[in-house]
């Protein structure tokens, strides 16, 4: 079976065609080495994908005939992803919280000038 096809049969990727994007930009690798979306995979490859800023482990087990149902997919598949991956992914979403939060838009003018009350006076370049 296809890396792409795998790896969207057992839902990494919601679609083929950004699994086959993945493996195009170099993001997919079986067994250390960088892999095209043709490269067939076989019981007991391990495959390293990066995937939202994560670097994902998965083993294969075994191969599906179809796209598997989300508690099938442990049949197929044995996830070896460290636990710092998902804190790191975390880390990063907190830092973006907090200037901002997402869906508040640009800052006002009352918010402009609350922040640079806060920061206090600064000195302007002509």
């Amino acid at each position: 079976m296809r890396v792409d096809k795998y790896l969207w049969t057992t839902r990494y990727f919601k679609t083929r065609s950004k699994a086959t994007d993945a493996a195009k930009k170099g993001r997919i690798r079986i067994n250390d080495s960088i892999v095209k979306p043709s490269r067939d995979v076989y019981p007991g490859d391990i495959i390293n994908l990066r995937k939202d800023q994560i670097d994902y482990v998965v083993e294969v087990i075994d191969l599906p005939a179809s796209r598997v149902g989300n508690k099938l997919v442990d049949l197929y598949r044995l996830d070896r992803t460290p636990k710092e991956n998902f804190d790191a992914r975390k880390m990063i979403e907190l830092n973006q919280d907090y200037y901002r939060r997402r869906g508040e838009g640009r800052p006002t003018k009352k918010d402009r000038r609350d922040l640079g009350e806060l920061l206090g006076p600064q000195d302007e370049e002509e």
